[in-house]
């Protein structure tokens, strides 16, 4: 009689310890899943934050310089574009690049032009901007350590096994646009009028 609890015991015991093994590893996968859920969140809330705050910034700029209408065009383009799509779509994600591309113009402009900070709001704005576009930075650094953490997390084995049957996949990192690594903005001011 021993002998054949026995039999039926070890086998109990070792799918008990294997599915124990399969919580855990099910478990982890979710926790480091929702650490880059809430990283991308926090790059969104940013990306929000900015969006809500660029047309302050270019009301208060266009009624310091009523002549520079491109940038004010780029940015006002870029919004519309990010408005109309949906989030993580490539449309999107070009609406993004094109609204890094011009708030950079805008940032050079103000440095450029010193004249055009002298207005306090403007001034306050432009600080805002600034200090969203470096929230940003560190948003976006933070989502790529935890998808970084995360995409090893799923190569190593034995959570891979696990990774795989679950459905966990790879996530992308944000990485600088092409135009961003090799174009510098350029604001020309001049009179062509």
């Amino acid at each position: 009689m021993n002998k054949k609890w026995l039999t039926f015991l070890i086998p109990l015991v070792a799918l008990l310890f294997l599915g124990i093994g399969a919580i855990g590893q099910y478990n982890g996968l979710v926790d480091s899943h929702a650490e880059v859920e809430n990283a991308q969140a926090n790059v969104e809330t940013q990306l929000q934050r900015r969006y809500d705050l660029i047309p302050n910034v270019v009301s208060a700029v266009k009624g310091a310089m009523e002549h520079e209408k491109d940038i004010f065009t780029a940015i006002a383009d870029a919004r519309a574009k990010i408005g109309s799509s949906q989030q993580g779509t490539t449309a999107y994600q070009e609406g993004q690049s094109e609204l890094d591309s011009a708030i950079s113009r805008l940032l050079v402009l103000t440095e450029n032009y010193p004249q055009l900070t002298a207005n306090q709001q403007v001034s306050d704005l432009i600080t805002e901007l600034e200090g969203t576009e470096n929230r940003i930075l560190v948003a976006r650094k933070d989502y790529n350590a935890a998808a970084t953490a995360y995409n090893k997390k799923i190569k190593r084995f034995p959570t891979s096994l696990y990774a795989t049957m679950f459905g966990y996949e790879k996530v992308g990192l944000f990485q600088a646009t092409s135009d961003a690594a090799t174009t510098v903005p350029s604001v020309d001011l001049g009179d062509d009028e």
